[in-house]
């Protein structure tokens, strides 16, 4: 496994970073996201990202309940803030001083540790002023509770207002979480700039688009049963903007790219999203141990210049570039 240094900071993360959104507590049985857990640390994966909304709770939960037993500090843990959780009650949303400060105390009950390397804003709160959101961060990083501070899906202009806020109050903001894969490069245009300008890095989220860069999903064919394609609870709204037929049929031609490198397709798409350098990590989620292994194939790949002009050839104007396509609920979901 390699590992790439997080930010402008001394913290170095594995490339590939293991993510349990959709799967712990919710679609995976606990046993099996323990084994996918395993799985990734026998592969060498030592970061680990999560969410205090997903499952509402039970992912941290099953994550830190997985996790009981390894060395801390060999470990990055990272977590997020902002969406409801709990009964979903007026202030158990958004990035509040109190809801923030509450909700670190329950992630760090949940995943059984006393801090996480990594705290971050799950999206923009527009209802809150900005610099009461970051005093609390800089609070919850002064108590220890946290290492560093990240955000997820902010704009360049919201990372840039955050970033001159955190270093007024001393903390590293040293990352942003955004969906980025050879389909969804809206990153690329204002939000890399401004973080490489910043000393920020990017841990992406969904390298293989849901899946579709997998090519499991064919043109012309209804989806195979199971995927998440077919499952209302666990990603079908977001994945069928890939699901037509000439995105499709694009995809399929990488997979001679694929063939050629030795990679599998989805090998092929984590290793893409690796070869940018502003790109510290990438996310993999699994529901089976054998996915993780697969995906973990992607460390240490590196693809030439030739390689990447073959895929924009394949995948010409497919991909989504538009920068307004990150952004944030103008108000808060509740």
């Amino acid at each position: 496994m390699e590992h790439r240094y997080l930010g402008n900071s001394g913290m170095k993360i594995s490339e590939i970073i293991y993510g349990n959104w959709l799967t712990h507590g919710s679609q995976v049985e606990n046993d099996a996201a323990t084994a996918c857990v395993r799985a990734a640390l026998d592969a060498g994966v030592s970061t680990f990202d999560t969410a205090d909304v997903y499952a509402n709770g039970a992912a941290e939960t099953v994550l830190g309940e997985a996790l009981k037993g390894e060395r801390r500090e060999s470990l990055e843990i990272f977590t997020k803030v902002y969406f409801p959780t709990g009964p979903g009650g007026h202030n158990d949303t958004g990035l509040s001083r109190k809801h923030i400060m509450e909700s670190i105390d329950n992630s760090l009950d949940r995943l059984q540790t006393d801090y996480v390397d990594l705290y971050q804003a799950h999206r923009f709160d527009h209802e809150t002023p900005l610099e009461e959101t970051m005093q609390a961060f800089a609070d919850v990083v002064g108590s220890g509770k946290a290492h560093y501070i990240g955000v997820s899906e902010w704009t360049a202009d919201q990372l840039r207002r955050g970033h001159a806020l955190a270093r007024e109050l001393g903390i590293g903001l040293i990352s942003n979480q955004p969906q980025y894969s050879m389909l969804w490069r809206v990153i690329e245009d204002e939000v890399e700039p401004a973080s490489r300008e910043l000393g920020v890095s990017q841990i992406v989220w969904s390298p293989i688009a849901q899946g579709v860069l997998t090519g499991k999903y064919k043109p012309g064919e209804q989806p195979p049963a199971g995927s998440r394609a077919t499952d209302e609870k666990g990603g079908a709204d977001m994945i069928k903007r890939f699901l037509n037929d000439e995105t499709l049929t694009a995809v399929q031609g990488l997979e001679p790219i694929a063939s050629d490198l030795g990679l599998s397709m989805a090998q092929l798409a984590v290793a893409w999203t690796l070869a940018n350098d502003n790109v510290a990590g990438a996310i993999i989620g699994a529901s089976r141990p054998e996915q993780v292994t697969d995906n973990v194939g992607a460390a240490g790949v590196a693809l030439g210049a030739d390689v990447l002009a073959r895929i924009d050839e394949v995948l010409g104007d497919l991909p989504e570039t538009d920068p307004t396509k990150t952004a944030s609920p103008k108000t808060r979901i509740a």
